[in-house]
């Protein structure tokens, strides 16, 4: 049998999850159509999917479309292959699933009961003490319902539950994304970062205009600040040099402050006197510098303020840094594809691994979301909407490929 093409995504970005075998079993909730991107997701941190449908979700969904996810048979009836025993006796698998978990699939768990599929499938991981994973989604008044809430108390002390989202008085689906990060901490985080030096700028830098006066941009830190926290949570030695952004940078990395282009431009190369194995600008650094008066200018009477350019300080990195280079590139309501054009002009310019790109008009301004292309010399890859917390678990990954 030729190799299916969906398994061409396998290891696209990570190998947590790499030789591990994931059971996913889908429930009849209108949340089944998620089930496919959290299938894709683990298949691209190494997993190897295989799915079982319940007869009410092959109703919302077809089987098709999971085989094409996956790149494996559905199961959605049980035959004389024995397919409850393959895979979910003893080390048959490393983890069921059962994404979306109805109220209906919980108490048959809880109670003993196996008449469909998917709950024959958990009773034997029950019994054979192999992991299971439930993301519930039903109504808020079934979530509260006393005898609901007794199944999920008795099931605690061994089955795994990722908070349902409560929204619009719904218990809803957790994101697929949620599941996934709670997967890959329960098999442990990649350990490629573990160790590594890495440098990083964050935050926006400040210029004297006059003594009360100053010229700065709006960036808060925030997304430098994420990275930088999800760097050293992935055992990485972070400094990092933070101009005056109102996010708070981590406990762990070593805080370097500065103000201004020069500061950080010293500060970066002083510290370049050591070696590094990453280094991240991320930092929102003027492009121009005022001519600064010592005195107050008068507000009465029109002024000119005459700027002289300040120093790229990515472009004179790779002169005195030999290791990995990653810079941010910022543009304001350009389309995508001038964007990605863009960045991967100054990914050459100054011989930088990668480039993450965004666009920082209105639409994200002051947002938790964001949308960025990460550019290398040979690939893009668009992160979609997300929110900038699990951007930087997209950026930490593209980093870890790059160290291979």
């Amino acid at each position: 049998m030729t190799r299916h093409p969906s398994l061409d995504i396998v290891e696209s970005h990570g190998t947590e999850l790499s030789g591990k075998r994931i059971v996913l079993c889908v429930a009849g909730s209108v949340a089944a159509y998620k089930s496919i991107e959290l299938a894709r997701l683990l298949m691209r941190h190494g997993a190897n999917v295989k799915c079982v449908m319940s007869g009410a979700s092959t109703k919302l969904i077809k089987p098709d479309y999971m085989k094409w996810a996956t790149g494996n048979h559905v199961i959605t009836k049980l035959t004389g292959n024995m397919e409850h025993i393959d895979l979910a006796d003893y080390k048959r698998s490393d983890l069921i699933i059962v994404y979306p978990s109805t109220a209906n699939t919980l108490g048959k768990l809880a109670n003993g009961i196996d008449d469909t599929p998917i709950s024959t499938v958990l009773t034997v991981a029950f019994g054979s003490k192999t992991p299971i994973l439930m993301g519930l989604a039903m109504h808020a008044s079934m979530y509260e319902n006393a005898a609901v809430r007794k199944n999920m108390q008795f099931l605690r002390k061994k089955v795994d539950f990722v908070s349902p989202q409560m929204i619009e008085g719904k218990a809803k689906a957790p994101e697929p994304e949620d599941v996934l990060d709670f997967v890959l901490t329960k098999f442990g985080q990649s350990k490629k970062l573990k160790g590594k030096k890495v440098l990083m700028t964050a935050g926006p830098t400040v210029e004297k205009i006059d003594p009360v006066r100053i010229m700065t941009n709006i960036s808060t830190g925030k997304t430098g600040t994420l990275l930088a926290s999800e760097l050293v949570s992935a055992g990485a030695k972070v400094t990092l040099v933070y101009g005056p952004g109102t996010a708070e940078p981590p406990k762990g990395a070593k805080i370097i402050r500065v103000k201004t282009v020069s500061e950080m431009f010293s500060a970066v190369k002083k510290e370049l006197r050591k070696k590094f194995d990453v280094v991240i600008l991320a930092a929102a650094v003027s492009d121009f510098i005022p001519k600064n008066s010592n005195s107050k200018i008068k507000s009465n009477r029109g002024t000119t303020i005459k700027l002289t350019r300040a120093p790229k300080i990515i472009d004179h990195i790779k002169k005195i840094h030999k290791g990995i280079l990653i810079g941010f590139k910022a543009e304001a309501n350009v389309s995508k594809k001038e964007l990605v054009s863009r960045a991967r002009k100054k990914l050459k310019e100054s011989d930088a691994d990668l480039m993450v790109a965004n666009d920082i008009g209105s639409r994200y301004n002051n947002s938790d979301y964001n949308e960025v292309f990460l550019v290398d010399s040979k690939n893009v890859v668009k992160t979609g909407r997300k929110t900038k917390a699990k951007i930087v678990k997209i950026i930490c990954k593209n980093i870890e490929k790059n160290l291979n």
